[in-house]
Order: C-alpha cells, then structure tokens, then sequence
C-alpha cells in the first residue's frame, strides 16, 4: 500500500478533526454568514471557503465526490488552496456503494463504464496523494445495504479497485454487527477501517464498541442523534440537525484519546452540518483532545455560538462591526 499522507512529518498517534464538507453555501442550514463572514458584494467572488476552512482545521472530509468522480483538475485545486500538511478523506462516487441511487439520480441518460469511473477517481486520489495530502477513502453504504454473499462481493469489488489506498468502510445495518467477526476478519484481510459511526440507533441499525480493528487508521463520523427527524423529515438535512452537548464532546474525546494509543492515525469528522454545528463541535473537539484553536472567526459565529468564545483566552471586545473578530488563545497545558 503506497503511502497515503505524509506520516514522515507527523507523529505516530496523531488525530485529525475536522467537518464532512465545506462548502454549504445556501438553503435554511448554509454556512455563509456563519462560519463564513458576510461578505461584501463586490468581494463575495474573490472569497475562497476551502482556503478559509483549511487556516482552522487541518482535515476535511469530501463529500461532493459522492455525487460525481473527482476530476484532476478539481483535485489540483484542493491541493494548490490548502497548507503542505492539510489532509483530504474523499468519499466514493454513489454508483460504488448506492447503485440504485445512481440509477435514480441518472434517470435514463447514458453513463461511462463503471471501470472508467473507477479510474477517473482514482486519477484524482492519486493527485492528493502525491502531494501528501490524501487520508483515507471513505465506502458510505446505506443502511439497506445488509450482510449477504452479494454484499461481501461487492466490498471485494472495492477492495480490488482501490486496494493503494486507505479504505474506511461504513456500514449501516444491524447484520454486520450480528456476525461481527466475520465482518471483522473481512475488514482486516484487506486492511481496512470499519468506520465507527455516531447516529440515532433503531431496531436495525448497527451496533459498534467504538475500537479499532487495525492499527494503521482510525475512523469516527458523527451524524448527530436527532432520532425525531432521522426518519421523518421535511428535508434530508434536517436528520443532521443536532448540536452535541459538552459531555458528549468529551465522550468522543475520551475515545479518540484513548484510541490513538492503538493507531498511527485517527481521523474524526462532524457531519452535524446544519447552521454550521459541525465546525463548532469539531472545534469543541480539538480542545478536548489538547490543541491550541486560532485563527480568525465571523462576528455571526461567536455570536450564534458562544461556545467558542469560552475556547478562547481573549474575549472580543464590544461587538465588532467588522465581519470577523481576531482572537489569540492559550497553549494548552
């Protein structure tokens, strides 16, 4: 297996945190005006959210991918818009893990080979991974998605196509945890992550410890536990409409601590993305696990959460006209 990041420069043990997806430019849950400042009309164009995300985390999880194979040109541009040590997850393209999604979304028009998708994506992993900047390859599959004979040959398709690289493999239903050696065994063989996942929990949905099954990666993803509208909901979003309580913060804190005593690396994403929860908890996050949060902030966001102010040792002055409010804070001891 080639080497995805730059490991040479970090760390064994180390834990990145960070967001699923950046960009959440509009709808009732957009980021722009919150973790984004406002910006001025004349401006708006020139202002670059993924370079303004990779000055505060040092991780990202890509989940556009999921709806159309990376491009070389897109990937060149993740890579020329972040810092020389900025990691990229990439979640795979639909038609790999929701084919009846992919047909759906389609709706009668043509597509290219499923082997010339493959490659298409892989061309654009294999961008960040030369730049030392590709984490793991997250395999989202649905909850429908059960443990069968079927199903395990699909997860060997996977694992043949994209074997060079670090394969986090999310799964939903309950049938994977009820014969979980079996899932483990597979997982292992091919080295590969079961990704650990926080979610409102059903009659069939999976059941985890939260450990890790390999020791060369780790991989946690937090969809928050709106159970109310995980199935009922007005819009798909709003199942991620939740923000996570302190105590819960340091739940995962406790864990991942705890974890990157067992791997190399572990990668930990909030996915709670409505009206820019995500960034916040993740931010919430980082200070659990010891590191120093700085940077510039929107005026909006210490405004809407002022949970991030009490991450900080100076405090704003009275309220700012301008969009963002410079704040230093403590190392942590």
């Amino acid at each position: 297996m080639r080497e995805m990041t730059g490991t040479k420069s970090r760390r064994p043990g180390s834990v990145l945190v960070g967001t699923s997806g950046w960009n959440y430019p509009s709808g009732l849950y957009k980021w722009s005006g919150l973790f984004y400042p406002s910006q001025p009309r004349g401006k708006a164009k020139d202002f670059d959210d993924l370079a303004y995300y990779a000055e505060r985390f040092t991780t990202v999880e890509v989940n556009n991918t999921f709806y159309r194979p990376p491009t070389i040109a897109m990937a060149k541009s993740w890579v020329d818009r972040t810092p020389p040590a900025f990691v990229f997850s990439v979640k795979l393209y639909q038609r790999f893990t929701h084919p009846q999604m992919h047909r759906q979304a389609l709706a009668g028009k043509a597509a290219p080979g499923l082997q010339a998708d493959v490659e298409q994506f892989r061309a654009a992993l294999d961008v960040l991974a030369d730049a030392g900047k590709l984490g793991a390859v997250l395999c989202q599959f649905p909850s429908s998605f059960k443990s069968t004979a079927e199903s395990q040959q699909t997860l060997l398709g996977l694992f043949r196509d994209f074997r060079e690289y670090q394969l986090a493999i999310e799964l939903r239903h309950a049938s994977w945890s009820e014969d979980v050696v079996g899932t483990i065994q597979l997982l292992n063989e091919h080295r590969a992550a079961w990704v650990q996942i926080d979610e409102p929990k059903f009659r069939s949905s999976i059941r985890q410890n939260q450990l890790p099954n390999i020791t060369s990666f780790y991989y946690l993803r937090a969809h928050g536990r709106n159970g109310a509208k995980w199935w009922h909901h007005d819009h798909r979003d709003q199942r991620y409409d939740y923000f996570y309580s302190p105590d819960e913060i340091a739940g995962f804190a406790e864990t991942l601590d705890a974890v990157r005593h067992i791997v190399k690396r572990s990668y930990a994403y909030m996915n709670n993305h409505p009206n820019a929860q995500a960034p916040v908890n993740a931010l919430q996050l980082r200070k659990q696990l010891g590191e120093k949060i700085d940077g510039e902030f929107a005026a909006e966001l210490l405004s809407r959460y002022p949970q991030v102010i009490e991450l900080l040792e100076e405090r704003p002055t009275a309220p700012s006209r301008s969009d963002q409010v410079r704040v230093r804070v403590r190392e942590t001891r």
